[in-house]
C-alpha cells in the first residue's frame, strides 16, 4: 500500500508518454494537473484512487488506458490479484457484464506482463470455493438481502415484486455480492459511487453518495477527492453532477 504519493515513473504514467517533454496541451495538463496535483493530493490513498481510476476507465472503454492502469496497479502492488477480480464482479453489477469481460481479460493479460517480465512464469488464478457463492438456501438469501439492502442503502428495501428486484437486487446484489470478503465495504462504496455517477443513475447516484457520507464509511473530505479523482477521469461535467449529488446529501446529513 502507498499513501498518496506517486511513484510516477513505476507505477502510474503511461509507458507510452514522454510527460517529460510533453508538447501538446494534453500531455502538458496530464504531466503536471493530473500526475503532477491530482495523484499526489492527501486526501485519499493512492489505492483508493485506483478504485475510482479503474471504474472510470473500464466504463469508458478505452483500451490503452485500461491496459496501462491494471498493471500500474498490479505491479505497484496497491491492488493484489484477488482483489481486482473481486472489483471485476461488482464493477459488472454497476457498469454491465460486456465492460466487466473486457476489463478481466486486461487483468489476465497484465498479470501474464508482469511475471514475464521479471522472468517468472506466470501463477495460475486462485481456485474459488463453492462456500463463497453464499447460502443456497434461497430463502435465507432473500432474507440476507433485505437485510443488506437496508444496511448499504440506509432506506427500506424494495418489495420483491419484478425479476430485477427478486432475482437481481435482493438475491444476487445485496443477497451475494455486497457481502463478499474480498473487498471492505467501504472499497465498494467507492466502485459504486463512481459506476453510479458515470452511469447518469440520480436515484442510485443520490441514493450511494447519500449512504456513503451518512453511514460514516466515507468522509466529506473523501469524497471531495473521488470527486475531483472521478471528473479527472470521466469528464468534469460528469464530476460536476456527482459534486452537485456530494453536496445535497451532506446538506441533508442527520445532525
Amino acid at each position: 500500500m502507498n499513501d498518496g504519493h506517486v511513484d510516477r515513473t513505476a507505477t502510474e504514467v503511461p509507458a507510452t508518454s514522454e510527460l517529460s517533454s510533453a508538447q501538446t496541451p494534453f500531455a502538458r495538463a496530464s504531466r503536471d494537473f493530473l500526475y503532477g496535483q491530482v495523484w499526489s493530493r492527501p486526501g485519499l490513498s493512492r489505492r483508493d484512487r485506483r478504485f475510482v481510476t479503474l471504474t472510470c476507465v473500464a466504463a469508458a472503454d478505452s483500451p490503452e488506458p485500461i491496459e496501462e492502469q491494471v498493471h500500474a496497479a498490479l505491479a505497484g502492488g496497491d491492488i493484489s490479484l484477488e482483489e481486482m477480480l473481486e472489483l471485476v464482479l461488482h464493477f459488472a453489477v454497476y457498469c454491465g457484464w460486456p465492460k466487466a469481460s473486457h476489463l478481466e481479460g486486461a487483468i489476465a493479460r497484465q498479470w501474464d506482463r508482469i511475471h514475464r517480465e521479471r522472468g517468472e512464469q506466470t501463477p495460475p488464478w486462485p481456485e474459488l470455493a463453492n462456500h463463497t457463492l453464499g447460502p443456497g438456501d434461497m430463502e435465507k438469501r432473500l432474507e440476507r438481502g433485505v437485510e443488506e439492502f437496508i444496511d448499504i442503502n440506509l432506506t427500506p428495501a424494495p418489495p420483491a415484486n419484478s425479476p430485477y428486484r427478486h432475482a437481481g437486487i435482493l438475491s444476487f446484489v445485496f443477497g451475494h455480492v455486497w457481502q463478499r470478503p474480498g473487498l471492505t465495504r467501504r472499497e465498494r462504496r467507492i466502485i459504486t459511487v463512481a459506476g453510479v455517477a458515470l452511469d447518469d443513475s440520480p436515484v442510485p447516484l443520490r441514493t450511494h453518495v447519500s449512504a456513503a457520507l451518512h453511514s460514516g464509511d466515507i468522509t466529506k473530505a473523501e469524497m471531495d477527492e473521488i470527486v475531483l479523482q472521478f471528473a479527472a477521469y470521466y469528464g468534469f461535467a460528469k464530476g460536476d453532477a456527482l459534486a452537485d449529488a456530494v453536496e445535497a446529501a451532506w446538506a441533508a446529513k442527520p445532525a
